[in-house]
């Protein structure tokens, strides 16, 4: 079967016309947001309320590490001083480790990575 030159541009017509003819889904409009509150801004002034209190208490938590962290390091310097070239103390390692520990959690509080 040979088509003529005269159908071919009615094929092309029919194909080009076809993705335009097919149904769309009908648009819903947008749904508004509901009311529950009449104050939206507890809810925001709870979170921030709850956020200033885990602040106080990381400073707390500084505060007391720190604190720590100077005991640790004066009994250091007494270790050492008390040592000489040729002897170091057990203590004296063990000191140095708990401070290092310590100073690595004051360090992530700090940052606030708790």
């Amino acid at each position: 079967m040979r088509l003529k030159f005269s159908s071919i541009p009615l094929l092309v017509l029919v194909l080009s016309v076809v993705p335009f003819s097919s149904p769309q889904a009908p648009t819903l409009p947008p749904i508004a947001p509901s009311r529950r509150d009449s104050n939206p801004d507890i809810p925001n002034r709870a979170q921030k309320e709850m956020e200033k209190k885990a602040n106080e208490q990381r400073q707390a938590d500084l505060k007391r590490d720190a604190d720590k962290l100077l005991q640790l390091s004066t009994e250091l310097k007494q270790y050492v001083d008390k040592s000489n070239e040729y002897v170091l103390s057990v203590d004296v390692l063990r000191k140095a480790e708990e401070i290092e520990k310590l100073a690595h959690s004051v360090k992530t509080k700090m940052r606030g990575d708790n």
